[in-house]
């Protein structure tokens, strides 16, 4: 007769992370999960110390074939990488009867202003609540205390301006809250880094002048010396000057012209003159008439 002796089954290594995943609540890193490896092969002897000698490299690959699996089979389950770690959570279509158990009613959203502050804040991280102001144009100080509380903004230290006012930065849970891995994610964050490199060094080289760049572009309002005279324009400029030395021909035609009517005025008043003096003699002749007939009457 032949016992069969109990044999202990030991789970794979994609079990055992899918057991972590479902029972923290957290995400957990793969450093996480080999710390718990190797903690557990420290107190226990056998084929569980064997699992001491796992690398992150073997717990990554042990997720993504646990993911694997989880959506092949349909579970309603799948592993999301946020906040830099793992975590099991429910696919989001089946998210409506969640909330319906939970007595959830409607999801937690962020207002409008929250939103719009909690965005320059995880574009900008970190920043100071005046930065914050600057671009909203209103004040923040309820909001950001808000988000403080709800913990998806933290205080990270204090400004080197005048004053050190609070610097403001994103947590763990604002990864978690959108599923994001890193703030890198985020919709376009590497454009705004590239402008913001790019006014960076437009900034510079306006400051910094450049010995190997080329010569300055000539002034505009200031005519080049060195260029090629064109055809046209001397043409144009010939026929200008000629305009201008037939107009000064003619001037003194025009002038002579008025010379001869000023002095064919003159000459006519110069006869008038004349006459009136010949008119003078005519009276003078009278008055001689005048005298010999009186020395005659004396002489009767």
């Amino acid at each position: 007769m032949v016992i069969m002796s109990e044999v202990e089954v030991i789970p794979e290594l994609k079990q055992i992370i899918g057991a972590l995943l479902f029972a923290n609540r957290q995400p957990m890193t793969a450093a996480d999960i080999r710390k718990v490896l190797k903690d557990t092969a420290k107190n226990q002897e056998g084929p569980m110390a064997d699992f001491a000698a796992v690398k992150e490299a073997d717990i990554a690959a042990a997720v993504a074939e646990l993911d694997a699996s989880l959506t092949r089979q349909g579970t309603g389950l799948h592993i999301a990488e946020v906040a830099n770690g793992y975590r099991l959570q429910n696919d989001a279509a089946c998210g409506i009867w969640l909330r319906t158990l939970l007595d959830k009613g409607k999801a937690n959203r962020l207002s409008k202003p929250a939103l719009e502050t909690l965005a320059i804040i995880a574009y900008r991280q970190p920043c100071t609540r005046s930065e914050i102001e600057s671009v909203r144009g209103v004040a923040v100080d309820q909001i950001v205390k808000n988000l403080v509380e709800m913990q998806l903004v933290k205080v990270v230290g204090r400004s080197e301006l005048p004053g050190r006012p609070w610097l403001f930065a994103t947590t763990q849970k604002f990864l978690e809250y959108f599923g994001l891995k890193s703030v890198d994610e985020l919709p376009g964050v590497e454009e705004l880094r590239r402008r913001d490199q790019a006014q960076a060094a437009s900034d510079q080289a306006q400051v910094v002048s450049d010995p190997s760049a080329g010569p300055a572009a000539p002034v505009e309002d200031e005519p080049d010396l060195f260029a090629e005279e064109d055809p046209a324009a001397s043409e144009e400029e010939a026929a200008d000057r000629d305009g201008e030395e037939d107009l000064l021909q003619e001037a003194p035609d025009d002038a002579d012209d008025e010379d001869a009517d000023q002095s064919g005025d003159v000459d006519g008043e110069e006869e008038d003159d004349e006459d009136e003096v010949f008119d003078d003699d005519d009276d003078d002749e009278e008055f001689d008439d005048d005298e010999d007939e009186d020395d005659d009457e004396e002489d009767r």
